[in-house]
């Protein structure tokens, strides 16, 4: 098959599309003939050499871990239960423990969802991590119909997703960004405010008396502030700043840290998309052999939204 690689760590530019063996599935999972797949902040830091899982990798290696595609082959134990079959359109996550594999013609993937008809091949492709992660999150802060909930970095791949599950829960939902991107969380449903120091007053200034928990996606060091917003570290979680335990907040890492997961979001956000209550916001989309320019716009570029490569428009040579 054809695959986004890198047998260097570096920038951009060390990746190159070429030819590997198609993965087999293993038991509990299925293989897809990709038609669009992610770029997430994972694949940046581990192509960049700069985490410390980039040493778990070996060389060459296939970044993404978000994909969608067809069905074409079903591992053992997968059976009607599961509810797939050959030639189903579903989107989903690989093997988080083998750090990526989606950027590519055929990807095997380990969670999935059967993707609504009329949900876009790009919104699907970027949506699984990002959904499972703001599902785990949310659960993890116990939120109940009501509500306040403050989400800061609420604009980018994360934070956009979450601000919708949140509010289909009956949650009144706030969520910081810069001012250009105040329209986006408008129409997700979501209260703006700017994003920053000094929070406190510009909530002040909404007229907003309670934020009830907090949800750091930014990992931008606001913990300080948004323990004082809700006077209980148990109130806060964050999914990137790693001085948590410092400040007595949780800090949550998913599935490589051992943590449940929130693959029950997979479906429910399909049939919210069905409902008309849920979108993927697409920041910006490639062909797989600008996989580099991808790559560069997710690391360089404004934080809005997905960054997704199309895998249909390559054919082999």
């Amino acid at each position: 098959m054809f695959a986004v690689q890198y047998d260097r760590f570096g920038g951009p530019e060390v990746l190159h599309l070429g030819n590997t063996d198609a993965p087999q599935p293993r038991a509990g999972q299925i293989r897809i003939r990709v038609q669009a797949a992610g770029v997430s902040p994972v694949d940046i830091g581990l192509r960049s050499g700069r985490t410390p899982m980039s040493a778990q990798l070996p060389l060459p290696h296939i970044p993404g871990v978000d994909a969608a595609g067809i069905v074409d082959e079903i591992g053992d134990d997968v059976d009607g239960v599961d509810g797939v079959t050959l030639g189903d359109h579903v989107f989903g996550i690989v093997d988080l423990t083998t750090l990526g594999g989606a950027s590519a013609q055929f990807a095997v993937l380990q969670l999935w969802a059967h993707k609504p008809t009329t949900m876009p091949w790009a919104q699907a492709g970027a949506a699984g991590t990002s959904i499972e992660t703001a599902t785990r999150a949310l659960d993890l802060l116990d939120l109940r119909p009501g509500m306040t909930l403050l989400v800061d970095g609420a604009a980018g791949g994360v934070g956009s997703i979450a601000v919708q599950l949140a509010t289909a829960r009956g949650v009144h939902v706030i969520g910081t960004a810069r001012a250009d991107n105040h329209d986006l969380l408008r129409q997700l449903g979501t209260t703006p405010v700017t994003y920053g120091p000094d929070l406190t007053t510009r909530l002040d200034a909404l007229g907003v008396t309670r934020i009830d928990r907090a949800l750091d996606v930014a990992g931008a060091g606001s913990l300080t502030e948004l323990l004082h917003l809700t006077g209980d570290p148990t109130a806060v979680l964050t999914l990137a700043d790693f001085t948590a335990p410092t400040h007595g907040v949780r800090l949550s890492m998913g599935q490589l840290a051992g943590e449940p997961d929130g693959r029950h979001g997979l479906p429910a956000a399909a049939d919210l998309f069905t409902e008309g209550r849920f979108t993927v916001p697409i920041g910006a989309a490639f062909p797989l052999k600008k996989a580099a320019d991808a790559h560069r716009t997710a690391e360089h570029g404004p934080r809005r939204g997905k960054i997704v490569l199309s895998v249909d428009d390559v054919r082999e040579s």
